[in-house]
């Protein structure tokens, strides 16, 4: 029986050479490694992200592919791609789904837990 499966992990950074504080912009980056745990190929096709900062302003973002790919994954391997966003405050948060569809034709989502967007040290 086919297992649908992938493992998304993510590292982020702020970066303070973008930023501009005193005009309430706030650049970070994020580093995403999406590995196929399952056993079926699968292509990914599009993303949705729900990006929320400390206002609660949200921006929703979708597109096909990320950063102009549509990776094919064989089980056991892995990509990884850094994007970017900018919010007003110097925290928030990102949440969303990839969509794939498996060589066999199934269509199926990727859930991408939610992680904090943070200048260093602003947490206590």
């Amino acid at each position: 029986m086919p297992v649908y499966d992938f493992a998304i992990t993510v590292r982020t950074q702020y970066l303070p050479e973008q930023s501009h504080p005193d005009r309430t912009q706030h650049v970070f980056t994020y580093t995403i490694t999406i590995k196929n745990t399952g056993s079926v190929a699968a292509q990914l096709i599009s993303r949705h992200w729900v990006i929320t900062d400390a206002n609660n302003k949200v921006q929703e973002v979708s597109g096909l592919g990320v950063v102009g790919h549509q990776p094919l994954l064989q089980p056991g391997e892995q990509f990884e791609y850094t994007s970017g966003t900018q919010l007003e405050t110097p925290q928030g948060s990102m949440v969303g789904e990839y969509f794939f569809v498996a060589e066999d034709g199934h269509r199926f989502e990727v859930k991408i837990p939610e992680f904090v967007l943070s200048l260093p040290h602003a947490l206590h």
